[in-house]
Order: structure tokens, then C-alpha cells, then sequence
């Protein structure tokens, strides 16, 4: 069995592998312009963000039921739990699909359907994080926090993703005031494409908790020295950072120095039907890429779940590190 982690950086639509989308798209009448799922999968080669954005949006049509929902949370639950997943907080983006006229009720309680008996069926506790999508209006992202207040007791954040450059944090200042007022936690992607100061602004002005990415900390020394000295958090994913270009190859990642200066950096999977690998496929490709050591694995499981929003389980965090500090490698 894999060590035990936690996920921090989940995209649920970015777990649609093309199997499924493909059977949902079949259950729901929605035509595919694809062949088969081999045309598919060959798609997924990406040249940067938005060449992935672009398809990533195309087939979030096949899901427009709370069973759909439903399935792709169970499905990704099922792949997590097989790579030593213990905890996730899942990301979800509700614009794009209340773009498309399926409401917010829909996506909320087909996820639950799945998140609601995780522990049960999978051995994962969730979190469930509401994304908005950087490359809409603040409006937008205000009316999307309203129409979310009937489901705030099962989403425990709010976050930020999408296409990054040209869309400073600044502009998202009120929803993230607003969500703070309403006791929700508060994560944002920075410092992917976007310059370090996305990261400090992202800090300042949104008071973001975790960092998505962060990449790019490492070209501000102040900066890296105020994540250090604060414990912020960054969701690290490698496979994906190879995939749209941010690291040319995995063995050049800044994961290590990262450790080195102090940065508490977890590792995730993003959107892993895409970008080829779950979470624990991630461990396994620095490990190989990058020569980390064990004890260097196991800083990073147990950077996961110190880093998670279990405060309000503070026992069961405690028992998740425990579960790291008595892995046998």
C-alpha cells in the first residue's frame, strides 16, 4: 500500500477519464467529437494552460445529472483510495456548469451523493472547496457565493483557478472578503504562470491560506522567506507543471530546493485523467525524477495533512500522522 497522504489540489472535472465520458456521454445523449476514447486520450497532450482549459471545458457537457456527478466523484474516490489517499479536499468549478444550465444544487448534491459516504466506501474523509474561475467577472463570482449559501454546510472553502495571467487576485478582493465574512476557508492558484507578486497579492489581499501552485515563489527570496516563516502552505503538482509547460522536464522541478529552503510543500494531482497521474503516481514520479529520499516522502505525507483543513478533527489528523510516522517503506 502506498503511504498515506492527503490531496490538496483536486480538480474533480479534471478526474473525467475518457471512459467515463464517454459512458456519460452515451447515458445523456451528447455527442462527442471523438471517435473513440484512444482519439481521445490522444487530446490530452496539452501546449499549455489553455489548450488544456479548452478541452477540459468541452467535455464537462457529458455531465448534466446528480448521478453523473456522482459517478465521476466515486470514480476518482475509488482511484484515491488505491493510491493511499486518506484525505481530499476537492475542488469544484460550479460557473462552468451553471454556464451550461445546471444549476448549483445539482452539481452540490451529486457530489455529496459520493463525498456523503466516502469514509464508508473508501476510507477518505472530504472536504469539498468552491472554485471560481479567474477568467469570469467578480460579479460572477459573487452571484456564484450566493447561490451557494443553501449548500455551505457541506463546502468548507472557496478557491481560485482557471486561466491565471491577466487576472490578478485584486479582482476577486469582495467575493473572498465576503466568503471570509461567512467563515469559509480561503485557497487560491498563484504563482503557476502568474508572476510571485500573484502570490503576495493572493496573501494581502484575498488572506488566502494555502497557496495552489506557488511555483514561482522561488524567484522572491522576501517572499520565500515570509511562506517559511508563516507555514503557507503550497499544493505542489508535478506531473501537471510537465504537462503544461511550467517545468520542461520532471528531474528540473523545484520540489527540492523548495524543501530545502524550508517551504512546507505538499504534493497533488490536479486534474489527473489529463495530465497522467493521481496522487500517489506524483510521489512515485519525483521520487524516481528527483532522487527523494524516504524520510523526504514521508516530510511530504506529513506536510499533506498538516496542511489540510482538519481543524475542526484535530484527532483525526492526529491519527492520519500517526499512519505516516508508522509507514514502512
Amino acid at each position: 500500500m502506498p503511504i498515506p497522504k492527503a490531496e490538496l489540489h483536486l480538480h474533480i472535472e479534471g478526474t473525467l477519464e475518457p471512459e467515463l465520458a464517454f459512458a456519460l456521454a452515451a447515458r445523456n445523449g451528447v455527442e462527442l467529437p471523438y471517435a473513440d476514447t484512444e482519439e481521445l486520450r490522444k487530446a490530452y497532450l496539452f501546449e499549455d494552460l489553455q489548450t488544456f482549459l479548452n478541452l477540459y471545458y468541452e467535455l464537462m457537457a457529458v455531465l448534466r445529472t446528480e448521478r453523473d456527478f456522482e459517478d465521476l466523484a466515486n470514480a476518482y474516490l475509488a482511484r484515491a483510495a488505491a493510491q493511499g489517499v486518506r484525505h481530499a479536499e476537492i475542488f469544484f468549478d460550479p460557473q462552468a456548469h451553471i454556464a451550461r444550465g445546471v444549476d448549483m444544487g445539482t452539481v452540490v448534491e451529486g457530489l455529496w451523493r459520493a463525498l456523503g459516504s466516502s469514509e464508508t466506501n473508501h476510507g477518505i474523509s472530504t472536504r469539498l472547496i468552491l472554485c471560481f474561475l479567474r477568467d469570469e467577472s467578480a460579479d460572477s463570482a459573487l452571484e456564484t457565493l450566493a447561490a451557494a449559501k443553501p449548500y455551505l454546510d457541506r463546502i468548507t472553502g472557496i478557491g481560485l483557478d482557471s486561466a491565471e495571467v491577466g487576472h490578478p487576485p485584486v479582482k476577486f478582493r469582495e467575493v473572498y472578503e465576503a466568503a471570509a465574512a461567512l467563515g469559509l476557508r480561503r485557497v487560491a492558484h498563484a504563482g503557476e504562470e502568474g508572476p510571485p507578486a500573484y502570490i503576495t497579492e493572493a496573501l494581502d489581499v484575498l488572506g488566502v491560506e494555502r497557496v495552489d501552485h506557488g511555483l514561482r515563489c522561488m524567484e522572491d527570496a522576501e517572499l520565500v522567506a515570509r511562506l517559511v516563516r508563516d507555514r503557507i502552505p503550497l499544493t505542489l503538482c508535478p506531473l501537471s507543471n510537465v504537462r503544461l509547460r511550467a517545468v520542461d522536464v520532471l528531474a528540473e522541478h523545484p520540489l527540492p530546493a523548495m524543501l530545502d529552503a524550508g517551504l512546507l510543500c505538499t504534493v497533488n494531482s490536479d486534474d489527473p485523467a489529463y495530465f497522467g497521474g493521481y496522487a500517489g503516481d506524483n510521489f512515485d514520479a519525483v521520487r524516481e525524477a528527483l532522487g527523494l529520499t524516504e524520510e523526504r516522502l514521508r516530510e511530504l505525507a506529513r506536510n499533506s495533512f498538516v496542511a489540510s483543513f482538519l481543524e475542526d478533527d484535530e484527532e483525526r489528523r492526529a491519527g492520519y500522522l500517526a499512519e505516516v510516522e508508522a509507514y514502512v517503506f
